[in-house]
């Protein structure tokens, strides 16, 4: 077996040997790759950022300037604390955005709006040129959708999707309907004995650390917990028994679903249209709830925003009485700290969340700002002017460390930092642009406004001029190809009733009156057998009475 060799004169320092090639240059090496392979243009990350910024840039401060260099890192770090320096918007329904929601590796986020859709966006797949969905489904005909959300207890692989009608529905990631839950009677009067919800399902949640598990709050005044292999009846039941409502009953209109925490207890909160806070323990009791807080909110006013701490000991809620309320679960008698100034957007679905350490909470105003509360004081520490249209849904993922807004116009805004965040909307920005095909041309394909319009029949299109005679019927309509049949001649000549398409049948029948009359063929017998008509004669006293009696029904 023969060794490598090394040459006479070769240095023995490998670092030291440096070979230079020289590049070709004039005529067509200058047209010539320098490599094989897949050539990709090389773009400035950062430029493309800048044109995503939606806050403005803070100047450098001089190279020689060191007195500030402290006072500069800690507006840094605050910047990256909220990344809302730049963002991405994505005009994704027409009417309000109800719901949004991303899976746990933040690659994928959904969409419910009023439009009665469900969207679900992948952000590899998307580009700046690109800004759409994948998958767009409509859950319930004609019924708008409250909620959809990713179940975190298996990495996002189902959908919970809560229309406004009285079935919840799970979807699969890739938006297939996967399961339909069972609806109740609506005739039992007792709600414990109706395998489902009797009337329009408000809110919807997953649990936390059970993949089968999830839970929907109702108008019928009950929350249900549902598993999802055991779809044709609930698996557990909570009524609220109200005290205002009528019957008893009450509207359930938000509804959030806390994991374990120092307790070691699941909890089931929500906040009832009679002003009632209820929260449920998720393993019992399921007669009555574990905590209540009466009159919480005001009476009849819509109480749509509620979330937990990530710990568990904090709850936060807003409703339509202009009031944001932070209570502590271990004294839930008075709330911790109360805001009454703030304007609430007036659909019910305005949402408002944690930040991930729990220090600051999110939501947005009726104006189209987002404001970052504290969550000792609740008082505005960041206020951003997002859209003219109000703030509906908010999502933060904390895996890619951005920030999702749904507006009541329809559009989604993805707000992040170039230096804090990662993924997401910054995919978006770096992925090439799309391929367009050649049918993406105009130019190059049939325009339809070039049709002759007498080419396309619609029916009842074009109201028909009605013929003078209504007895007659409407004789078909002739195409521009029909004009002219070569088969024609041939289908008269071989066919002897071909003719009787285009004649009118009336027509075709008075002309055989004339030869009737003189020559009847089947009641010719009746000239020779039929008996004289006679008459009964009519006296002229007769006649005066029956015109006397034709002058009274007169009058």
């Amino acid at each position: 077996m023969s060794a490598l060799r090394r040459i006479p004169g070769e240095p023995e320092d490998e670092e030291d040997f440096e070979v230079e090639i020289e590049k070709p240059t004039g005529g067509y090496a200058d047209m010539m790759p320098l490599s094989f392979g897949r050539q990709d243009l090389l773009q400035d990350a950062d430029e493309i950022y800048e044109t995503a910024r939606r806050v403005p840039a803070k100047p450098k401060p001089p190279p020689d300037s060191d007195a500030d260099s402290d006072d500069d890192d800690d507006s840094d770090d605050d910047d990256d604390e909220f990344p809302v320096t730049h963002e991405v918007v994505v005009k994704a329904h027409s009417k309000p955005v109800s719901s949004i929601s991303l899976d746990p590796s933040g690659t994928r986020f959904a969409t419910a709006s009023h439009d009665y859709t469900l969207k679900l966006y992948d952000f590899p797949s998307m580009s700046r040129d690109h800004l759409h969905a994948f998958r767009a489904v409509e859950p319930s005909e004609a019924h708008h959708i409250h909620s959809a959300t990713f179940s975190h207890a298996d990495s996002g692989q189902s959908v919970l999707v809560v229309p406004a009608a009285n079935q919840a529905k799970v979807f699969s990631r890739d938006g297939t309907e996967t399961c339909e839950f069972a609806k109740g009677d609506m005739y039992l009067r007792d709600m414990h004995n109706t395998k489902g919800h009797v009337a329009e399902i408000t809110a919807g949640v997953w649990h936390p650390t059970d993949r089968n598990l999830c839970a929907t709050a109702s108008a019928d005044s009950t929350i249900r917990v549902w598993d999802v292999n055991s779809r044709r009846k609930h698996k557990e039941i909570f009524v609220h028994k109200s005290k205002t409502g009528k019957g008893g009953r009450s509207r359930f209109c938000s509804l959030v679903w806390a994991g374990p925490g120092e307790a070691g207890k699941s909890l089931l909160a929500s906040v009832v249209l009679d002003g009632t806070l209820a929260i449920f323990g998720a393993e019992g009791p399921f007669t009555r709830p574990v905590m209540e807080v009466r009159d919480a909110h005001v009476a009849e006013t819509w109480t749509g925003g509620i979330a937990f701490s990530s710990d568990g000991r904090l709850l936060v809620t807003r409703g339509m009485d202009q009031t944001i309320k932070l209570w502590d679960i271990r004294k839930i008698k008075t709330p911790v700290t109360v805001r009454t100034d703030f304007a609430t957007p007036s659909q019910p679905e305005s949402s408002l969340i944690f930040s991930p350490n729990n220090s600051n909470i999110l939501t947005g105003d009726a104006s189209g700002n987002l404001h970052i509360l504290s969550a000792a004081t609740l008082r505005s520490d960041e206020t951003h002017a997002i859209s003219p249209s109000p703030i509906v849904s908010l999502a933060w993922s904390q895996k890619i460390n951005q920030i999702l807004l749904g507006t009541a116009a329809g559009s989604v805004h993805v707000l992040f930092s170039p230096s804090a965040s990662s993924k997401g909307a910054k995919t978006i920005l770096t992925n090439a642009a799309r391929k367009r095909h050649i049918d993406d041309d105009m130019s190059l394909i049939t325009d339809a406004a070039a049709i002759s319009g007498d080419a396309i029949l619609a029916p009842n299109a074009v109201p028909r001029k009605r013929p003078q005679d209504l007895r007659r019927p409407d004789m078909p309509q002739v195409t521009p190809w029909g004009k002219s049949q070569p088969d024609a001649e041939h289908i008269r000549k071989t066919h002897a009733l071909s003719s009787m398409r285009d004649e009118d049948p009336r027509e075709a029948l008075l002309k055989y009156a004339e030869k009737a009359e003189k020559d009847p063929m089947f009641t010719g017998v009746w000239n020779k057998n039929q008996p004289k008509t006679i008459y009964a004669e009519i006296e002229d006293e007769e006649e005066e009475e029956e015109a006397q009696k034709a002058k009274k029904r007169r009058f």
